[in-house]
């Protein structure tokens, strides 16, 4: 890990996460969405790249992706202390309002403008989710490798006609990358 990498702030790290964590509705995927926009397209302290090699792991790693994203992009910008100041930046906003909900849950649960509230909120978080999607398929598609073109309409048309269930889908996807890789160091050697 380079040293220019811990000269960037932790506080800028930890307040991002807690600020992300904090006004974001619908999930780890809406998270990461705002990651990428924070630290990619914002900051610039990661590349696109791997923005998508860390979602891809964030997702593939047990527990939840929001925290999981965290650790990966805390880790790359700043090592631990950076990954420890992404970590609870993240976690301090949905402890807290967990914690507040459970004191007036059956209120809260009954009521009619947090339904509504909520209706509209998914709303949105479809939206995030479906920019996120675009761009990063678009970037698959702009890759022109038809391998990862191959993958990604076999891995929508399985979720989506045949509800195969995700985990089957990253694991096959994990063994065709790592036979990809593979085969590309066998033809290198020979």
């Amino acid at each position: 890990m380079d040293k220019k990498q811990y000269k960037r702030p932790l506080w800028t790290l930890f307040s991002s996460m807690l600020t992300i964590s904090a006004f974001t509705f619908g999930g780890g995927f809406v998270i990461v969405s705002l990651m990428k926009k924070k630290f990619v397209d914002t900051l610039h302290w990661l590349t696109e790249e791997e923005m998508l090699d860390m979602t891809a792991l964030a997702q593939s790693a047990p527990g939840p992706i929001a925290v999981n994203a965290a650790i990966l992009v805390g880790r790359r910008i700043a090592g631990v202390p950076g990954m420890l100041a992404a970590v609870l930046g993240t976690l301090i906003p949905p402890i807290v309002i967990i914690g507040i909900i459970s004191l007036i849950y059956a209120q809260f649960a009954s009521n009619e403008w947090v339904k509504a509230a909520l209706t509209g909120m998914s709303c949105g978080v479809a939206a995030v989710i479906t920019d996120v999607v675009c761009g990063l398929g678009g970037k698959v598609v702009k890759s022109r490798d038809w391998v990862k073109i191959a993958l990604l309409t076999l891995a929508f048309l399985l979720t989506f006609f045949l509800k195969v269930n995700v985990i089957f889908i990253i694991l096959g996807a994990i063994a065709l990358g790592a036979m990809r890789v593979l085969l590309n160091r066998k033809g290198e050697s020979a």
